[in-house]
């Protein structure tokens, strides 16, 4: 089976940040790199993007609860 490729607009969707997010983690290596398609144009694989987000930690009670003083 063929892997998808993601427009960049699917990618900010699926992993819902902004284009300026995510070219910032991909210049501090942090978020997968695209594959050139064309001369002027480039996507992500499906199967990288699903990856970053399933690497990504889990949000805890702890820290999605405001805490009280």
């Amino acid at each position: 089976m063929q892997d998808r490729l993601l427009r960049r607009r699917e990618v900010e969707k699926i992993s819902g940040m902004s284009r300026s997010s995510i070219y910032r983690l991909m210049q501090e290596g942090d978020f997968p790199r695209p594959v050139r398609v064309g001369p002027a144009a480039v996507r992500w694989k499906a199967s990288d993007i699903v990856a970053w987000i399933e690497s990504r930690p889990l949000a805890t009670s702890e820290l999605s609860q405001p805490s009280v003083r």
